[in-house]
């Protein structure tokens, strides 16, 4: 697809244009370049763990279709611009990083992003971390307290009851 119908298409699913999203679509186009494909994974195969939760991330959920419903966009917060990629299938992983760029002017910084290449943009690493494993799908039970089903995992024991967070944390 042409490079300005997927921009568009980040924009109309972020809801409006800024530089962070311009980044994540340039972040993107840059992962789509690594793992050489040009449309989503169809289900769960590309992987990102993104390091930040600004607006960039919208662009890989928008072309890349990695969402949290999903499980294969995983918040790893650590104030960067750097996002990491797994493809499964294939078992290629690579991290990218915003490489550090000073600018005159928010115009030329736009005009850059837009333009340049993306190694000029990126700096592309070995991934630091491991694959992560598939979504997991939990049983929910319903807490002790207010009755309400919650996620196995997330529950907590409070005197001999399973308890949900909030619950818990009241008791």
């Amino acid at each position: 697809m042409e490079r300005e119908l997927l921009y568009r298409k980040c924009i109309e699913f972020h809801g409006h244009e800024c530089g962070g999203l311009l980044l994540g679509f340039r972040a993107a186009l840059c992962a789509m370049e690594q793992f050489g494909i040009e449309a989503p994974s169809e289900d769960e195969e590309i992987v990102c763990v993104t390091e930040n939760d600004a607006c960039g991330v919208d662009a890989i959920q928008a072309l890349l279709s990695c969402t949290a419903g999903k499980g294969n966009l995983i918040f790893r917060l650590r104030g960067k611009q750097a996002f990491t990629f797994f493809d499964r299938k294939s078992g290629k992983s690579f991290r990218i990083i915003l490489k550090e760029r000073a600018f005159a002017s928010k115009e030329e910084k736009r005009k850059f992003m837009r333009e340049a290449e993306s190694e000029e943009i990126f700096d592309v690493q070995r991934a630091k971390i491991e694959t992560p494993p598939p979504a997991e799908i939990y049983r929910s039970q319903k807490c002790a307290r207010c009755g309400e089903l919650t996620a196995e995992p997330w529950l907590r024991v409070k005197d001999g009851e399973f308890l949900c967070a909030d619950c818990f944390e009241r008791a």
